[in-house]
């Protein structure tokens, strides 16, 4: 490892950005594993990232543009997932090595940011040990680490990694979801999902009534007696102000709106005059 960080300021000049991500990971239930096998997945995950942030720390102190570092854990290591004990408790090791190792180089121009990525599309299920029923295992990891449902690309998290590691972020948690579209985007096949296309085409936008009518579209009031239009509007209110002098009778006048109703306020009847509030005989 020092090795390769020598021959890298070498040939570069200096060693600006370094993202750490290695390990294996065995997927059973532990019944079936022993101590040996939590050491395994200790010295390959948690103990990369340690050899490599130990002997990074020096060269990204002297760059100029200050330096970068990025460990790679997982979001296992925040749950702790079934099946997976040994690689969640590495990669749980990870991230609080990386948090450790920010609030220390406060203080200096290095930043370190901490990724927690779920199940990638990746093809770790080709290249992963299972142990206790082998088939079964297989089946449940190699269905959820290839479906882009639940999983997400490689190329994608890549590019947050890096965009994340530049711009200094102190965590980034990586789950899969479905890319926002940009706009004027034009849909391409395979976009939608299955049951999305099954229902066809999407339906036409619902308008308000004041828009069907703008547009020639809908009913339109008839004419009235003196041939020009009312609006439906009008109309409904002065049936309903007739509906209730009918039920409430003139005794009632503030339920009514005399000026929607058809002929003036003499056809209501002899109102009672309203005396404002607070004023006594």
């Amino acid at each position: 490892m020092r090795d390769l960080f020598a021959a890298a300021r070498d040939a570069c000049g200096s060693v600006d950005l370094v993202i750490a991500n290695a390990g294996i990971i065995q997927v059973a239930p532990v019944e079936s594993l022993d101590a040996a096998d939590f050491d395994d997945a200790m010295r390959s995950i948690f103990h990369a990232a340690l050899h490599t942030s130990l002997e990074a720390l020096p060269h990204l102190k002297e760059s100029a543009s200050g330096g970068r570092l990025a460990l790679i854990s997982s979001v296992g290591g925040l749950l702790g997932v079934p099946h997976l004990v040994p690689y969640a408790c590495a990669k749980s090791a990870v991230g609080t090595l990386a948090e450790g190792l920010r609030a220390e180089m406060s203080g200096t121009e290095v930043s370190v940011t901490a990724v927690y990525p779920g199940l990638m599309r990746t093809g770790s299920h080709l290249h992963a040990m299972f142990g206790g029923a082998q088939r079964q295992e297989y089946g449940w990891f190699s269905t959820v680490a290839s479906t882009p449902l639940v999983s997400m690309s490689a190329r994608r998290a890549a590019e947050r990694i890096v965009r994340a590691t530049v711009r200094r972020r102190a965590r980034l948690v990586l789950t899969p979801r479905r890319a926002r579209r940009r706009p004027g985007a034009r849909d391409r096949p395979g976009d939608h999902h299955p049951a999305q296309r099954a229902r066809g085409p999407p339906a036409a936008p619902r308008t308000r009534p004041s828009q069907r009518h703008a547009r020639g579209q809908g009913h339109r009031p008839a004419a009235g007696a003196g041939g020009a239009d009312r609006p439906a509007g009008r109309e409904r209110a002065e049936r309903t102000s007739r509906r209730r002098i009918q039920r409430t009778g003139p005794g009632h006048p503030r339920r009514v709106n005399p000026a929607l109703v058809a002929g003036g306020p003499e056809k209501l009847g002899d109102m009672p005059e309203r005396r404002p509030r607070g004023v006594r005989e």
